[in-house]
């Protein structure tokens, strides 16, 4: 049986995406986007009027992709520190599965020319998505705070810590890699990473009995 093939428009989503991650919206050129692609750069266009509605689209995508698998988490009827557990290691996986989906966060937080069309629906909607994952996680916070299974701390900071732990380890590349000794992206250190987080946060969170 014949495999799907991409369409067109999911093509040129992949190498931007692969592109924007590595180099940043103002490293790359839509002709080098549609020559990657294996396109003319009017076929781009056809599908994509401007770099920055592109960019967005990929952003948008990479989010979507994670809150997709964050929110059965969030909804999920488990108590609080099997949820948190799980939300871990669903986050770990899905970085690690997708390298560039860190860099691209990473890369976004900076990208000034980027944000300077912020107005565009597909940068509106990638805002709503991202604060939509990020109000998830807060929430889950907040019910093992209120039920005294977590320790009375500042959510907003918890889920920042919960970020640079796991967005900015997967984005650091070589310097990861060197610090641990192996690639980050193996089996072993992706293992070890959930196993180090699920420490950290169990000390820093959990409340332990009297």
């Amino acid at each position: 049986m014949a495999l799907p093939t991409l369409s067109s428009r999911d093509k040129i989503l992949d190498v931007a995406e692969a592109l924007f991650a590595r180099r940043g919206f103002e490293g790359v050129g839509m002709r080098e986007i549609a020559t990657a692609a294996g396109l003319g750069k009017s076929s781009l266009f056809h599908h994509f009027r401007s770099k920055p509605q592109l960019y967005y689209e990929v952003l948008g995508r990479v989010i979507e992709r994670l809150h997709d698998r964050l929110a059965p988490v969030v909804a999920s009827h488990s108590g609080s520190i099997e949820k948190l557990d799980r939300l871990i290691d669903v986050l770990v996986d899905a970085l690690a599965e997708q390298p560039t989906t860190a860099r691209l966060l990473l890369r976004a937080l900076f990208e000034e020319d980027a944000t300077a069309h912020d107005q565009l629906p597909e940068a509106i909607k990638c805002e709503q998505v991202l604060a939509d994952t990020l109000e998830g996680i807060q929430r889950l916070l907040r019910e093992g705070v209120d039920a005294g299974v977590f320790r009375s701390v500042s959510v907003a900071h918890t889920v920042q810590t919960l970020i640079g732990a796991t967005v900015y380890h997967f984005a650091s590349g070589e310097l990861g890699d060197g610090l641990l000794g192996r690639p980050l992206l193996s089996a072993e250190a992706v293992s070890r990473r959930k196993e180090e987080l699920h420490n950290l946060f169990h000390h820093g969170l959990v409340v332990r009995p009297a």
